[in-house]
C-alpha cells in the first residue's frame, strides 16, 4: 500500500511522538516509561521510550529526567553520574526524591486525576 510507512519512516514517527510526549511533561511532574509510551500511542512499549531517549540527538534539551520506572524509581544505576544528575534536576524542580524514588502519587502526571476520582 502506498499509505504505509517504510521501517525508517515508522521508526522516525515513533521517536517523534515519544519525544513530543516527554517534552510535554510539566516542570515538577514525572511520568513512567509506560505512561509515556501509552500517551504517545504505543501502549506496552515502555522499553521503546528508554531506547528513544537514549538515542535522542538533543537529549539534553528534553526533560528526560522526568521519566521514571513505574514504581517511581530512577532507572539509571545508583551512584552513576546520570543518576546523580537526574536526582539533582528533579529536586531543582521541587520533586521529592528519597533513596532514588519519587512518590508517583504526589508528582505523577495523573496525580490530580487520581485524587479527583479516588480522593486523598
Amino acid at each position: 500500500m502506498a499509505d504505509e510507512l517504510d521501517d525508517d519512516e515508522a521508526r522516525a514517527l515513533r521517536a517523534t511522538r515519544i519525544i513530543e510526549t516527554v517534552a510535554a511533561i510539566p516542570r515538577g511532574r514525572v511520568a513512567s516509561y509506560g505512561a509515556i509510551a501509552a500517551r504517545a500511542g504505543y501502549p506496552g512499549r515502555a522499553r521503546l521510550v528508554g531506547r528513544v531517549l537514549g538515542d535522542a540527538p538533543d537529549r539534553m534539551k528534553l526533560p528526560w529526567h522526568r521519566v521514571l520506572r513505574a514504581d517511581g524509581r530512577i532507572g539509571i544505576p545508583v551512584g552513576t553520574r546520570g543518576y546523580r544528575e537526574q536526582c539533582r534536576l528533579l529536586k531543582a524542580e521541587g520533586v521529592t526524591v528519597k533513596d532514588g524514588r519519587v512518590p508517583m502519587s504526589a508528582f505523577g502526571l495523573d496525580h490530580d486525576l487520581d485524587r479527583a476520582i479516588w480522593g486523598g
